[in-house]
């Protein structure tokens, strides 16, 4: 269960926001797809390590995806928001129930607390 990941130079970690740039062939034909939402999950080792991805779309129907780290269809992992620092589990499975709103309020109460434990 690990916490933390690293694809080529970009390190990412659970409750990150990440944008994933992924090669996908259909055919004879190649096109670029981007996948941002949080990082739910990471699990495996070695070159069977995989991260799950969870986004809100149209509708609030949430969308998940895994990614395998190592896949040399995925071309980049962006970091777009660092997560909350300091989480405490390594899969973030309660989120599947919350709406857009209340995992934002999720963030900023963590980073609430964070903030006044650096005082």
């Amino acid at each position: 269960m690990a916490i933390f990941a690293k694809h080529k130079d970009t390190s990412f970690g659970v409750a990150d926001k990440i944008k994933v740039t992924q090669r996908i062939k259909e055919g004879e034909k190649e096109r670029i797809q981007i996948f941002e939402g949080i990082v739910i999950g990471i699990k495996g080792r070695g070159v069977s390590k995989v991260f799950r991805v969870r986004k809100i779309g149209a509708q609030q129907i949430g969308i998940e995806k895994t990614f395998p780290l190592e896949s040399p269809t995925v071309e980049k992992v962006e970091v777009v928001r660092s997560g909350v620092r300091g989480v405490r589990r390594s899969k973030l499975n309660y989120l599947k129930d919350k709406s857009k709103r209340e995992i934002e309020n999720i963030y900023q109460r963590a980073s609430k607390r964070q903030k006044s434990k650096i005082k």
